[in-house]
């Protein structure tokens, strides 16, 4: 599954469908949006169960969705991740996890398989040891960046862009719906 050929247009239709559309404002509407109508746009049922778990939890938190968002993801703790009330909802794991959190501000990384080969090849060449346990993986991401001048949120999507696609490298292929992710 490539998260800019097939992710990336789907959060598009929705937006157009449901945010543009008005049916969605807040995270309280996409709770009480019937699953049915979602899966139009997005088909997996489970991805819509754990969307509409983490929305419940967050418009439940806090009134206002975005400060919601904000401090859970502040005071979120990656280390015990599945201890967590967001953690602990069927569907997200530690990548999702780490997401919400660089999506509430939290400068972090998120430990997916690209994020990992990357940093692991350059620990590699410099002569460290691949780091492959999760917790350890995004506390060695994090001071990595920060050794080479970067915030780790800026080093998370740098591997993701500099990856090539057919013959462009991402970074100029979406270059378009950047600001948008």
């Amino acid at each position: 599954l490539n998260y800019f050929t097939a992710v990336v247009p789907k959060v598009e239709e929705f937006n157009k469908e449901f945010v543009d559309g008005e049916k969605i404002r807040k995270l309280k509407d996409l709770v009480k949006t019937d699953i049915n109508e979602l899966r139009k746009v997005w088909k997996n049922k489970r991805s819509w169960e754990m969307a509409q778990a983490v929305a419940f939890y967050l418009s439940n938190f806090m009134n206002d969705d975005k400060l919601a968002l904000i401090t859970w993801a502040k005071n979120a703790d990656f280390v015990n991740w599945d201890k967590d009330p967001i953690g602990k909802i069927r569907g997200v794991g530690i990548n999702t996890f780490q997401y919400l959190r660089m999506m509430g501000g939290v400068d972090t990384v998120m430990p997916d398989k690209i994020v990992k080969r990357v940093i692991n090849e350059i620990l590699e060449k410099a002569s460290e040891l691949p780091v492959n346990n999760d917790v350890k993986f995004i506390e060695k991401a994090e001071e990595v960046a920060i050794k080479c001048g970067y915030k780790p949120v800026e080093l998370c999507w740098m591997t993701w862009m500099i990856q090539p696609e057919g013959k462009l490298m991402r970074m100029k292929k979406y270059s378009k719906i950047l600001q948008k992710i």
